[in-house]
């Protein structure tokens, strides 16, 4: 071979190394992130997630892809958002307690990762929560059965109260499971109650309006990402109309609701994101348990409570996980 040939093909082969190593290398693993709320409503929630993530070896960026699908508190669309997700072939979905059916009635394959706020089994999700069985495993948080509980922690907080109104998203199952939770509860109390319904912003306006007729004691707002995404909303409204209010989760105590006690939904998330990590390390979500909340916590607003004129018991003050001052 000629000294001009060689050199040639040398040059020729070397080009193609680098596209050759390129080939090999594996793609970058894709998390589809399927979430019924907005992403400024929810961003501390993708925070945790992300940080489940990290905590396995997963950085958004650096060794895995995140595809954000937020439907902005419009379940309709949850249905055209999965499929998109999975027509793009993504590695792995997670999903949200209205988003996860979408996700599951497209595919079979793609795992699943939920947090779930009603019971999975319940809803068909999983065949059990030892041993899910199918694609689809993830976090339950107990949105439902929390509901005993704040009610008599509100009622301990107005002890006043007789008449207890009661705000439900209809669109979400575990809401509406609280609200006759709660009706019960009141019946065994002797307390009367007026239930209320809004499945968006505006609805949670014209439930307020009611509420500034009714006038009831207190109000208990359904568990679901509606609610805690449009926490400020709440706020205000109940500010507006000085009600006292008892909430599923922290961020509305801190954004200035009366009080909270529910599961630590971030924690939630944080645990789902590890599972996302060990789904993505080859683990079958069929051999992975639901895994259930151990991390429940109580807020006092004692910022808000002194504005609407109550006074907290000590006993209270003792069990709360955390104070707002």
């Amino acid at each position: 071979m000629k000294r001009r040939q060689f050199i040639t093909l040398l040059g020729g082969a070397a080009a193609a190394w680098p596209v050759a190593a390129r080939a090999q290398q594996p793609a970058m693993p894709v998390i589809g992130f399927l979430n019924s709320a907005s992403a400024d409503g929810y961003a501390p929630m993708a925070a945790a997630f992300r940080q489940g993530l990290k905590e396995i070896g997963y950085v958004e960026g650096s060794n895995v892809a995140i595809e954000y699908r937020w439907a902005e508190n419009q379940y309709y669309r949850l249905p055209s958002l999965a499929a998109d997700l999975v027509s793009r072939r993504v590695t792995a979905i997670f999903a949200n307690s209205p988003s996860v059916a979408p996700a599951k009635a497209l595919t079979n394959t793609i795992p699943i990762i939920f947090l779930s706020g009603d019971d999975p089994v319940r809803l068909g999700l999983v065949a059990s929560l030892n041993r899910p069985g199918v694609n689809v495993t993830g976090v339950n948080i107990f949105s439902g059965e929390t509901a005993t509980k704040r009610l008599n922690l509100l009622r301990e907080l107005v002890p006043h109260a007789s008449k207890i109104a009661i705000l439900i998203n209809t669109d979400f199952g575990a809401s509406l499971r609280f609200g006759d939770d709660v009706e019960a509860a009141a019946r065994m109390l002797g307390l009367t109650t007026e239930r209320l319904s809004a499945n968006d912003d505006r609805e949670i306006e014209r439930a307020f309006n009611e509420l500034a007729n009714a006038r009831p004691d207190a109000l208990l707002v359904g568990p679901g990402p509606l609610f805690d995404s449009q926490r400020n909303l709440l706020v205000a409204l109940a500010a507006k109309v000085a009600i006292p209010t008892g909430h599923e989760t922290r961020a509305i105590a801190v954004a200035g609701g009366l009080m909270s006690y529910g599961a630590n939904v971030g924690d939630g998330y944080r645990q789902a994101g590890i599972y996302a990590g060990r789904v993505l390390n080859g683990e079958k979500p069929a051999n992975l348990p639901v895994l259930q909340s151990t991390k429940f916590e109580f807020i006092i607003n004692l910022k808000t409570a002194k504005a609407l004129g109550l006074t907290v018991p000590d006993k209270l003050l003792a069990l709360a996980d955390e104070v707002i001052e």
